[in-house]
């Protein structure tokens, strides 16, 4: 049976909330004001499912995407694009809030240029033999078939087609296949998980389907399948060759913003710490500035961080590291001859290293986050050190979901 509601405001996660009986309701895809109609969502107490939009908002407009509302990928491609930027900067302005911290907030930057450079499909064939290969169904376990993104780079083109050739010669049954696709500079670089132990055979098959879909390379699990050449890409004026399956901003102009952000505070620092560098985008940018010290626990990562200021001229020097900062934070002594530091964590945060940088000697540290509530429980612990901050800019370059990004500076 359908219940009327009337949406007060989008939520953190990109639902609209009703407020009802003295409890929020959640409902994907409602925008605040709206009066819709909405069913139970079988297993979700406090979440309801859009049936109509009754008295729809004058923000409301039609999504791009034909898979939207089904795939899980974008939460919100039905709303314009003002009222959605307003959106986005006050999640973090809550969060901060909601800690505690006061700070300016700049404009959101909006870094989804071209589109995603990055993405991992998922596939699976069920007991029928009808195979699916797609992204998760939103709220559920199921996979959306798709046949295009229209939030991709021009350079994922051909994504989807090798995915799903990959999916019908590997056929996975018991569960998902994860083929996780990346765009170089000179094609794709496609990582497959959950295929289980390949034979002779089957590896064959892959070489000959990476040859026809132009695979710059193709690995299993992080092990080589076939390699037709090294996947690259350029960072300021290094070429970089990517180690399997590796970390990177999902957009350009993404990393392209934050590491613009993270060089302008750095200025006046002459010996920058760069703290979970990954490959390099950070450091290899700053480096053209500063001397750097790179550190970070993905030993593949570092090498080829390594391997790219080997080969590149006209930068200061680098120093880079493999080193869990999670496990072996850097120390006090360790940052005597530190002027800034710049970290750019997962999303779990650098809680034990923002102990150490609050006991350090150092005066400068940015920090880059893609989740505001673990960077507030680390900014509390620098400002508890002595620190003060500057401001907060957001970036957003995962336009069309409630992730969003950002660029602070503290300083003593």
């Amino acid at each position: 049976m359908s219940e009327r509601l009337t949406i007060d405001h989008v939520g953190h996660f990109g639902d609209g909330v009703a407020l009802t009986d003295g409890m929020s309701v959640y409902v994907p895809y409602a925008l605040g004001g709206e009066t819709v109609d909405v069913l139970p969502s079988p297993g979700h107490g406090d979440r309801r499912l859009l049936a109509h939009v009754i008295e729809p908002s004058p923000e409301r407009i039609d999504p791009f995407c034909p898979h939207f509302g089904t795939c899980g990928g974008c939460a919100i491609q039905h709303w314009q694009d003002s009222a959605y930027r307003n959106w986005k900067r006050q999640l973090v302005v809550d969060t901060l809030t909601h800690a505690g911290l006061a700070c300016e907030v700049e404009d959101l930057i909006d870094a989804h240029g071209t589109g995603r450079r990055r993405m991992t499909m998922h596939a699976r064939q069920s007991q029928q033999g009808v195979l699916r290969v797609g992204f998760a169904a939103a709220g559920r376990h199921e996979i959306i078939a798709i046949d295009h993104c229209p939030i991709l780079d021009p350079a994922m083109r051909g994504a989807v087609e090798a995915a799903n050739d990959i999916a019908e010669l590997l056929k996975p049954v018991s569960k998902p296949l994860d083929i996780q696709i990346t765009a170089a500079a000179n094609g794709l670089d496609i990582d497959v998980r959950g295929s289980g132990p390949l034979n002779t055979a089957m590896l064959s098959a892959l070489s000959k389907l990476a040859a026809k879909h132009d695979l710059a390379r193709l690995t299993r699990h992080g092990e080589l399948v076939i390699m037709r050449r090294p996947p690259v890409i350029r960072i300021g004026k290094a070429e970089v060759s990517l180690p399997p399956g590796s970390f990177m901003q999902p957009t350009l102009a993404g990393e392209d913003a934050l590491a613009s952000l993270a060089i302008t505070l750095c200025k006046g620092a002459k010996h920058v710490a760069d703290l979970f560098c990954g490959f390099g985008p950070f450091a290899l940018r700053l480096a053209e500035k500063f001397k750097v010290a790179a550190f970070d626990s993905d030993a593949g990562a570092v090498a080829a961080l390594q391997n790219a200021v080997r080969n590149t001229q006209g930068l200061k020097p680098i120093k880079a590291e493999a080193r869990d900062l999670f496990r072996r934070p850097l120390m006090p002594q360790e940052l005597r001859d530190i002027d800034c530091v710049v970290f750019d964590p997962p999303r779990q945060g650098a809680q034990a290293q923002s102990q150490q940088l609050a006991a350090s000697k150092v005066a400068q540290v940015v920090a880059v986050s893609c989740n505001p509530a673990t960077f507030a429980r680390d900014a509390r612990i620098l400002l508890d050190g002595g620190f003060k901050i500057d401001s907060v800019t957001p970036v957003d370059q995962f336009r069309h979901t409630p992730h969003v990004e950002l660029v602070a500076r503290f300083r003593r």
